[in-house]
C-alpha cells in the first residue's frame, strides 16, 4: 500500500478577521478562483485531543440527539485522522500575498490548511438531503445558519 503523505499548504488566520494564508509556493494555485463566492477549506485539527478508539462513540454534543453518537455522525474535530472541512464565504483574494479573506471559518488560528476547493452547487449542493428528526429543525442552508440560535443546540 502506498503511504499517505499530506503537506500543509497554509494556515488559518483569525487575528483580525478570518483568512487562509497560503504558503507563497502555492500562490499560483489561486489563479482562476476569483468569481467563486465560496470555497471548501480542508484543514487538520492539530489542537484536538489525540485520537484513541474509545472516542468512536461519545456522549452526544447536541441536545435532542440520541444519548450517544458515533464519531462519523458528528462534525467533531476529534477524529481518527483529524481531517476537517469548512465550506466558507470568500470576501476577497490577494493572489500576490497568497491570501483568501473569509467571512468566517470554524477553525482556530494557525490551524494547518491541507487544501482549498471551489464550491460548485452542481456538485456540492443536494436539495433533497434528509437528516434525522433530532436535527430536522436546524437551518436548511448556510445562509440561514447565520441567524440560527446554535447555542440552543449544543450541550457544552
Amino acid at each position: 500500500m502506498k503511504s499517505i503523505v499530506m503537506k500543509k499548504i497554509g494556515k488559518v488566520c483569525t487575528g483580525t478577521g478570518f483568512s487562509v494564508q497560503l504558503d507563497k509556493a502555492y500562490a499560483a494555485g489561486l489563479t482562476g478562483l476569483s468569481g467563486f463566492t465560496h470555497v471548501t477549506v480542508v484543514w487538520y485539527a492539530d489542537k484536538a485531543p489525540e485520537w484513541n478508539e474509545s472516542m468512536l462513540v461519545m456522549p452526544a454534543p447536541y441536545k435532542n440527539a440520541p444519548e450517544h453518537m458515533g464519531v462519523f455522525a458528528t462534525r467533531s474535530p476529534v477524529r481518527p485522522n483529524g481531517i476537517c472541512t469548512s465550506t466558507v464565504q470568500v470576501t476577497g483574494f490577494d493572489t500576490e500575498k497568497a491570501v483568501i479573506n473569509l467571512a468566517w471559518i470554524d477553525a482556530e488560528d494557525e490551524t494547518p490548511v491541507l487544501d482549498i476547493k471551489p464550491y460548485h452547487p452542481s456538485a456540492d449542493r443536494i436539495l433533497s438531503a434528509d437528516v434525522p428528526g433530532w436535527c430536522a429543525s436546524w437551518p436548511k442552508s448556510y445562509e440561514e445558519s447565520d441567524s440560527f440560535d446554535w447555542e440552543s443546540v449544543f450541550q457544552f
